[in-house]
């Protein structure tokens, strides 16, 4: 097969952790005997300072050629208190956009190595295994209008939540076909006591649920579901969200996984005739550019998203589980960056990264 692929590294350990990334997908490729085409482009920070623009225009037509994306991470602190259209986040929603991608799939799966890394006691860690699913293209951070007035004591500011039922049932179908899969439990989370839009968003998924009678649906509270995710995570399989819910609870997400290094999403829309999905595939983590360009963050949540990248946009079940395997079995051996709490001396970034690649061949 063909995988053609645009990297964009972005910013910060953007660019570490998506070497290593890459790395591993040329490990793969090598193995299965597929043809790589790799393509990088600029994203974020570095596209602002190398084209006045967080996404380029030249990032926009590629990323509309390649069949799949896999990015690193963006922002940088000089850009903190610019205007929102300046910043370099803007050039993720953007390409989010531009891909037609309104789905973000998050596994959070607890690992017996790292049990300890969580700050939360083992018994309520060990075996948790779930998928957030948040909608990506809608809510507070597209909604219109939007904007900060006046000044001084004056000002004010507005967002719009904003969503239609189209937008709610397409992530609603996409996350009951996805537990459908799995162990068959769908847990929607609202604020449905408060919000209208949350009282739409729970009766669309209602009127979806009767199409998978086999799937047992909750409705959950959003702070509730906050509350449980730390007191009794391992209830849930595949919980659904609206964009703003699913940025901040997948975080949280990253508590259970002994790191928010370790998670890796898939971003994806548009179903292909082979039945494979056009998608943006990145590491939850931000830029970290803190410990930027010192060889020590942590590769796996970038590599986890090859893994998912080959599954989803390329249907290479076998290569994808490939990665995970190499990836849990680097974690077995104790060989993981510092932010995991190695009882040795960490792994540098590049360590970690040569050690899946090894694992997989």
């Amino acid at each position: 097969m063909n995988l053609n692929i645009l990297v964009l590294p972005g910013d910060g350990i953007g660019l570490e952790v998506t070497r290593e990334a890459v790395r591993v997908l040329r490990v793969v490729a090598e193995k299965w005997n597929h043809q790589l085409t790799l393509r990088e482009g600029l994203l974020g920070g570095i596209a602002i300072h190398k084209t006045g623009g967080p996404f380029p225009a030249e990032t926009e037509k590629m990323s509309i050629e390649a069949d799949a994306v896999l990015m690193g991470a963006v922002g940088l602190p000089e850009f903190d208190n610019v205007s929102p259209e300046k910043r370099p986040e803007r050039g993720l929603l953007g390409i989010r956009k531009t891909m037609g991608v309104y789905a973000n799939l998050r596994p959070v799966r607890s690992y017996k190595a790292l049990l300890d890394s969580s700050p939360l006691k083992n018994h309520l860690v060990d075996g948790v295994d779930m998928v957030i699913v948040r909608e990506l293209t809608g809510g507070l951070y597209y909604g219109s209008p939007r904007g900060i007035t006046g000044e001084g004591t004056s000002s004010s500011a507005v967002n719009t939540m904003a969503y239609s039922w189209v937008e709610i049932e397409r992530v609603a179908r996409m996350a009951f076909e996805l537990a459908r899969k799995r162990r068959k439990k769908l847990a929607s989370v609202d604020k449905s006591n408060v919000l209208e839009v949350s009282q739409l968003w729970r009766r669309v998924v209602t009127a979806v649920a009767p199409d998978y009678a086999d799937v047992e649906l909750e409705h959950i509270l959003v702070d509730n579901c906050a509350m449980q995710l730390v007191l009794n995570p391992k209830r849930f399989d595949v919980v659904v969200m609206e964009n703003t819910f699913g940025d901040i609870l997948s975080d949280e997400g990253a508590v259970l996984a002994g790191s928010i290094g370790m998670l890796p999403s898939a971003s994806i829309g548009v179903k292909k005739a082979s039945g494979a999905w056009t998608g943006l595939y990145e590491p939850v983590h931000g830029s970290a550019p803190d410990i930027a360009g010192q060889n020590k963050a942590n590769p796996f949540g970038a590599i986890g998203s090859v893994a998912a990248m080959l599954e989803y946009s390329f249907g290479l079940t076998e290569e994808a589980a490939a990665v995970n395997r190499a990836i849990e079995t680097v974690l077995n051996t104790g060989r993981v960056t510092a932010d995991l709490r190695p009882a040795g001396t960490p792994a540098t970034t590049e360590q970690a990264g040569e050690a899946v690649c090894q694992a997989i061949g």
